[in-house]
């Protein structure tokens, strides 16, 4: 792991809200940091993410294809579209191959920066500010629903003047209200200029891509979840999603499941899709 890159901030543990972390109810960033494999979570998360798992197990795939998706996009967005600044709204506890250190190891200059409003990524954000010496990494605390301010608080590392790609990895569906997400979305891409891109996974109930006993599945799952206190879902078909990328132009291939964006071909063909979206959008 590369030194640690001085921010000029407190240590995250000296800046750690700890008292607003609830460990009584599931929160949305943990269960995924279980399903990931991972151990910053709590037992109200693993039993919600095994009562997830017991009703849907088509979870732990969508998991594994969404962090594989990031690397694939961040690779080509670094390697192939110049990108050098990234901005990662919902970015979830550390896990492998986090956005910086996939952008890094392609150009060690690039800039990151994190966003969350789970009091529990804080205290872990020490892992997500380590940086190469010539690039930067910062964590801001902001929720997705406030755009400008997360804009404002992200222009103190990144130059807005410049192209930034906005990352979106299974948090947009947090926001159930579409003309809310629409406008949250727009005033992000707004903020930045030509040559900035949108990326984003989402979550679907469409039949070509979760059939019907699977939907039947995926609901159930989300009923107990509900149940439980956290956060459900809102499911929103390919139509949907694209309409979130208007005035966007999407890459090839255009809005598929995040198991077929831009992946190799082997012997033994494509994965089996998944019941998430995976979209990167340019703007003009």
């Amino acid at each position: 792991m590369a030194d640690h890159h001085d921010t000029g901030h407190p240590s995250a543990e000296e800046a750690a809200p700890v008292a607003r972390i609830d460990s009584t109810v599931p929160h949305s960033a943990r269960v995924w940091n279980w399903l990931l494999g991972g151990k910053d979570n709590y037992p109200v998360d693993r039993a919600a993410g095994e009562a997830y798992v017991a009703a849907f197990p088509g979870i732990l795939d969508i998991a594994r294809h969404d962090r594989a998706f990031l690397g694939r996009a961040v690779r080509h967005l670094v390697g192939e579209e110049g990108i050098r600044q990234l901005l990662d709204i919902g970015t979830g506890l550390p896990t492998m191959d986090n956005t910086h250190e996939v952008a890094q190891r392609t150009a060690p200059e690039s800039r990151i920066v994190y966003v969350d409003n789970d009091p529990l990524v804080l205290t872990h954000a020490h892992a997500l500010l380590t940086s190469t010496p010539e690039g930067h990494t910062d964590y801001i605390e902001e929720d997705l629903r406030n755009p400008a301010e997360i804009l404002r608080k992200a222009s103190a590392t990144l130059d807005l003047g410049r192209p930034v790609a906005v990352m979106l990895l299974g948090i947009a569906h947090f926001v159930h209200d579409h003309d809310e997400i629409r406008s949250v979305l727009r005033t992000l891409m707004e903020g930045l200029p030509s040559g900035s891109f949108l990326v984003m996974t989402h979550a679907t109930m469409d039949p070509e891509l979760l059939g019907a006993q699977a939907q039947e599945a995926q609901s159930k799952a989300q009923e107990g979840i509900r149940e439980r206190g956290a956060t459900g879902l809102a499911f929103r078909t390919r139509e949907q999603v694209t309409a979130l990328f208007e005035g966007l132009e999407i890459l090839e291939p255009g809005v598929v499941s995040m198991a077929h964006w831009r992946i190799e071909e082997t012997s033994f063909g494509l994965p089996e899709p998944v019941a998430g979206y995976g979209v990167v959008g340019r703007k003009p």
